[in-house]
C-alpha cells in the first residue's frame, strides 16, 4: 500500500489549508455492503471463523468494539464478524490520506493522530454511539504489534469506557498476525485465522465497576502471545522467508552485544559482527546453531532489549542521533516531502530539526506512552513518527537505525517520567 506524496519545502506544506474538524458520517450501507463483498477472498483464503462470548448481552446495541491490531486484514476480520452491524471507525490521519480518505469517510472513518491527547476523539466517539446510533470499532494498541504481544496502550481506558456507557466488545484474533507479519515485508503467508468475540462489559456492568476494574478486564482480553500460541498449537509456517526482515523485531545480538548488526533472511538471523546464527523453525521458534541458544521465544528476547534500553536510559547512554529523510503531513490531502533534517532522541525526549533551521520541533518524554513506529512505511522505509495535532512529521532515518529500539525508550521514558512525577506529588503531599 502506497499514500500520495508531494515534494515541497518547509514553507509551502506550511502553506497548506490545516486540517479541518468535521463530524463524524453515519456509515454507508451501501460502500459498507461492498467492503463485505470485497473481503470475501480473504476470508476463504483465510477459512476465517470466529467465537462469541456473552455477545447476546449485547444485542443490537451500539457498542464500543476494541480490537488488537495485528496486520492490515484486521479491518476486514471486523466486516466479516460484525456485519451489518453498522461501525464508525477511528483510523490514523496517515491512513485516510487522499482519495481513498474521502471514500473511508463515507464508510464511517474518523482520523486521529496516532499518540497524541485528542479530546476531540472522544466527543467524536461519544457523537457515533449516541447521535448516529453505530457501534465504534477502535484499536486501543493504535500501531500493528511488532513481536506478536500487545502493543502498550493508554493508561485509564476505563475511564473512557465509563464515560460512553455502552457494552465493551474485544475482539482478539489468533493467526492475523502471522498471516502477514510486519517484519516480514509484506509476504503473505497461507495461514488460518480466528477471532474471539467476548463482552467484556455491558452498560450496566461500565456503571458499577470501577476504572480498575475496567483496566483489568481489558489488560485480560491484551494478554496474548501469537508466537507462544504458534508454538503450543503447532501451527505450520513452513515458508523460506519466515526470517525475512527479523532484525527489524531483534536488533541486538545477545551473544556479542552489538546492535542493528543483524539480519533475517530466508530461514536464518544472522549477527554480522560475531557471526553467530539462529534458525527460525516452523513454530516461530529461534535455535543458535552453534553453541547457546539465548532466547529461543522472540518475544523473551524483545523483552530483553526493552531491558537493554531502560538500562540505557538509567545510565545516561541512551542516544539515537541520526539525519532523516521528512515526510510532513498537514491535512487530509497528501503528505509532504520536505527534504532532510536531524533527528536526536535522547532522556529530553526528541527533537528534530531541518529547513535550513525552520523546522525546530521537540517533544517531550511525557508527551505520550509509545512511539509510531513502523516497518517499511507505505512501502517508503522504517520510520519513526511524531508530532502533535497540527502537524505529523514521519522520520525515515538515512542510516542503519532501529525504530523499534526508539519505540522500546520512548515507552520506557515515559514510565520513567510518570514514576517521578508520582514521587513529587507524594513528597509535596507529606
Amino acid at each position: 500500500m502506497k499514500i500520495n506524496t508531494k515534494e515541497m519545502s518547509y514553507e509551502q506544506a506550511l502553506a497548506l489549508p490545516r486540517l479541518r474538524h468535521r463530524t463524524p458520517l453515519k456509515p454507508s450501507r451501501l460502500l459498507a455492503a461492498v467492503v463485505r463483498i470485497a473481503c470475501i477472498p480473504t476470508f476463504r483464503k483465510t477459512k476465517f471463523s470466529y467465537t462469541t462470548e456473552r455477545m447476546e448481552l449485547v444485542g443490537d446495541q451500539p457498542c464500543l468494539i476494541l480490537m488488537n491490531h495485528s496486520s492490515f486484514t484486521d479491518m476486514k476480520l471486523a466486516f466479516g464478524i460484525f456485519y451489518p452491524r453498522r461501525m464508525g471507525i477511528v483510523t490514523s490521519v496517515d491512513a485516510m490520506t487522499g482519495i481513498l480518505g474521502k471514500l473511508m469517510r463515507f464508510l464511517g472513518c474518523t482520523p486521529t493522530h496516532k499518540y497524541v491527547p485528542d479530546m476531540t476523539l472522544i466527543k467524536d466517539i461519544s457523537y457515533m454511539l449516541k447521535e448516529n446510533r453505530t457501534s465504534v470499532l477502535m484499536y486501543p494498541e493504535a500501531g500493528y504489534s511488532f513481536d506478536g504481544c500487545a502493543t502498550a496502550m493508554p493508561e485509564h481506558l476505563g475511564i473512557l469506557m465509563k464515560r460512553l456507557g455502552v457494552p465493551v466488545v474485544t475482539v482478539i484474533t489468533q493467526g492475523a498476525f502471522h498471516r502477514d507479519p510486519l517484519y516480514n515485508m509484506l509476504q503473505i503467508r497461507d495461514v488460518k485465522v480466528s477471532a474471539h468475540v467476548k463482552c467484556i462489559a455491558t452498560a450496566e456492568e461500565t456503571k458499577e465497576k470501577s476504572v480498575e476494574e475496567l483496566d483489568a478486564l481489558l489488560a485480560e482480553a491484551f494478554s496474548f502471545d501469537n508466537f507462544a500460541w504458534q508454538r503450543d498449537n503447532k501451527i505450520s509456517i513452513d515458508v523460506p522467508f519466515r526470517a525475512d526482515g527479523l532484525h527489524r523485531i531483534l536488533y541486538k545480538c545477545p551473544h556479542c552485544g552489538s546492535e542493528n548488526q543483524m539480519e533475517g533472511k530466508g530461514i536464518h538471523l544472522t549477527c554480522h559482527s560475531c557471526g553467530k546464527q539462529w534458525t527460525m523453525d516452523e513454530y516461530g521458534q529461534l535455535a543458535a546453531n552453534e553453541g547457546k541458544t539465548e532466547h529461543s521465544h522472540i518475544p523473551d528476547w524483545y523483552r530483553w532489549q526493552r531491558e537493554c534500553v531502560r538500562k540505557e536510559i538509567e545510565d545516561g547512554t541512551y542516544l539515537i542521533d541520526t539525519d532523516v529523510d521528512i515526510i510532513m503531513q498537514v491535512n487530509l490531502d497528501c503528505v509532504c516531502k520536505i527534504g532532510k533534517g536531524h533527528l536526536v532522541h535522547n532522556e529530553n525526549g526528541f527533537r528534530l530539526t531541518g529547513a535550513d533551521g525552520k523546522l525546530d520541533y521537540s517533544q517531550s518524554p511525557a508527551f505520550t506512552h509509545t512511539l509510531y513506529s513502523d516497518y517499511y512505511w507505505y512501502e517508503m522505509g522504517d520510520v519513526i513518527g511524531i508530532g502533535d495535532n497540527e502537524f505529523s512529521y514521519f522520520c525515515l532515518p538515512e542510516k542503519n537505525v532501529s525504530v523499534t529500539k526508539a519505540r522500546l525508550a520512548t515507552e520506557e521514558l515515559y514510565k520513567l517520567k510518570r514514576r517521578s512525577r508520582r514521587k513529587t506529588r507524594k513528597s509535596e503531599q507529606l
